[in-house]
């Protein structure tokens, strides 16, 4: 990976038209690499791969116990499973986790869409409201 600072250098010399080949020359790297900090549409960054948690190997444990009853208690599914760490940490992915296998609240609020719907509100005065014609 190159540095910020070789990427600024790089973009700069392409820019005022100096050849791909004599930019790797000089700065003594590759011409892919060249050809890539040209093209990039962002600056490098350094990306870390994800390290994985040790709830992993126990996620399809939890996620059939879930299925079964979606609204078992964390410690229950910790006593089940063997959860031989934090209460804390399971009871966090447990929450990540359980909404995925709750039924559909009916008394959630409902989305429409512009146009899907209407709402009318009657209301009816303790007064008669004349009209134009008189009535």
């Amino acid at each position: 990976m190159i540095s910020l600072h070789d990427w600024e250098v790089i973009r700069s010399l392409a820019r005022s038209g100096v050849p791909k080949a004599q930019i790797a020359r000089d700065l003594g790297l590759a011409r892919n690499t060249v050809a890539r900090a040209v093209g990039a549409d962002s600056s490098p960054r350094y990306q870390r791969s994800g390290r994985g948690s040790c709830f992993d190997a126990y996620e399809a444990r939890v996620r059939s116990l879930l299925q079964e009853t979606p609204r078992m208690p964390a410690t229950v599914i910790a006593e089940r499973i063997g959860w031989p760490r934090s209460g804390r940490l399971l009871r966090y992915h447990v929450a990540l986790i359980r909404p995925e296998f709750l039924p559909i609240d009916p008394a959630d609020r409902l989305e429409w869409d512009i146009g899907d719907a209407v709402q009318c509100d009657l209301w009816f005065p303790p007064y008669k409201v004349p009209l134009d014609d008189g009535r």
